[in-house]
This record gives structure tokens, C-alpha cells and sequence, in this order.
């Protein structure tokens, strides 16, 4: 199966940069962090916008795009940091399942529909188990571990 992925527009691309730039002044839309991760060719420090979601006492991270370069970089460097104004917590990033993804996807919809739902295709919060199972492979989901704040 080939990977998913859906490629920024122009519209998308200024506005993550917009939020990236009132987050890294610390002012976040609605939560957001920037995900600095190292990049898995040259080393250096990739960053974009992220809506981490907790659950149930975990921090998670949902590529709604798919398999995007910001997910190639976490699996391979099985680590990064989100950053907040002055605030950077350092984590490591278990991959989940597929079979474990269909709760976190309901509530990053409950979250997060109004400015990425268009990504899901029809599929929202109040989707039957079966149909967010059915996406799953389609949505790297990344749970948050050893976070602490520098």
C-alpha cells in the first residue's frame, strides 16, 4: 500500500507559517506547538506546526496529512521537541498501530475538525469504530512519551 499524503496548498502553507511564527512568540492558535525534529538526512532541525491532543493522560501527535516529512523524520529519529514561546519540552515518540488509533482519531476530530477536517473525507467524530479503523493506516499517529520542559 502506498503511503498517503496530502500536499500543502499556498493557502496552507501561509498559514502555517503564521501559526508557527505566533507560536514561537508564544502566543499559539489553540494549543499549537512547533515540532522541531532532526531531519533524517542532514541532522538539522526540521520544525512545523503541530495540534498535539491528550487522552486520557497521554500526549499524542496526529499527521492528518499522512505520511508528510515531518513523519518521516519522527520515525526515524524517534525523538523531538515541542516548542512554545521560550518553552521546549524534549519527548520520544512511540508510533501507534493501526488498531489503536481509531479513540485517539475520534477526539483529534472532536479537537482539531474545524481547521483539518477537511483531510478526513467525510469522516468526523460521530463516524462508526469500523470507518475510523477503515482510515487508520492513512494517519500517523505518534504517542508522546518522557516529555519534560527545558
Amino acid at each position: 500500500m502506498r503511503d498517503r499524503f496530502v500536499r500543502p496548498t499556498r493557502v496552507d502553507a501561509v498559514f502555517n507559517t503564521l501559526v508557527a511564527a505566533s507560536t514561537r512568540l508564544g502566543l499559539p492558535l489553540a494549543g499549537s506547538r512547533v515540532l522541531a525534529v532532526r531531519g533524517r538526512s542532514t541532522g538539522e532541525w526540521r520544525t512545523t506546526p503541530v495540534n498535539p491532543l491528550r487522552v486520557a493522560g497521554e500526549r499524542y501527535l496526529v499527521a492528518p496529512r499522512g505520511t508528510t516529512q515531518w513523519v518521516r523524520n519522527l520515525r526515524a529519529a524517534g525523538e523531538g521537541e515541542l516548542r512554545h514561546g521560550r518553552s521546549v519540552e524534549v519527548f520520544r515518540a512511540e508510533e501507534l498501530p493501526d488498531a489503536a488509533k481509531p479513540p485517539i482519531l475520534r477526539a483529534y476530530l472532536a479537537a482539531w475538525a474545524w481547521e483539518v477536517g477537511r483531510f478526513f473525507d467525510g469522516v468526523d467524530k460521530n463516524s462508526p469504530d469500523t470507518r475510523l479503523a477503515e482510515i487508520a493506516p492513512g494517519f500517523p499517529v505518534f504517542r508522546l512519551v518522557e516529555a519534560a520542559t527545558r
